[in-house]
C-alpha cells in the first residue's frame, strides 16, 4: 500500500494505492494520527486505487472515523467501489462511513 498526500485549500487528500490489509493498514492510521498532531481538520481518504480490503483495513477506517468524530473534525471517504464497496456493505458500515462519490464532490462538501 502506498499513501500520497495532496492538498486543496485547507483540505488534505490522502490517496491510498494498493491493498489495505493486515500487513499495512496501520500505515494509514499512523499517517492520520500524525496529521491530527499537526492540527489538520479536514480530510478526504481517496480509495480510488484500492482493490482489496480486509478486516484490518476496515478496522483502521473505523478507528480513523471514530477518532475524527470525537474531535469534531471532518472526514470523507471517496471513490469506494468494487470489492471494497462489497466488503463495507457486507459489514453493514455504509451508513457509518462518510462516503462520497469522488474527490471533487468530497472537497466541495468540506468547503461549504
Amino acid at each position: 500500500m502506498e499513501l500520497k498526500i495532496r492538498k486543496s485549500a485547507d483540505i488534505y487528500i490522502i490517496d491510498v494505492n494498493g491493498e489495505m490489509d493486515l500487513y499495512n493498514s496501520y500505515k494509514l492510521k499512523e499517517l492520520v494520527m500524525k496529521m491530527l498532531e499537526k492540527k489538520i481538520q479536514k480530510f478526504v481518504i481517496n480509495m480510488e486505487n484500492v482493490e482489496y480490503i480486509d478486516s484490518s483495513g476496515i478496522g483502521a477506517l473505523i478507528y480513523i472515523c471514530s477518532t475524527i468524530k470525537k474531535l469534531s473534525l471532518k472526514l470523507l471517504i471517496a471513490n469506494v467501489r468494487g470489492s471494497v464497496k462489497k466488503v463495507i456493505e457486507l459489514t453493514k458500515l455504509m451508513g457509518y462511513f462518510p462516503i462520497t462519490g469522488n474527490v471533487v464532490e468530497a472537497v466541495k462538501k468540506l468547503t461549504d
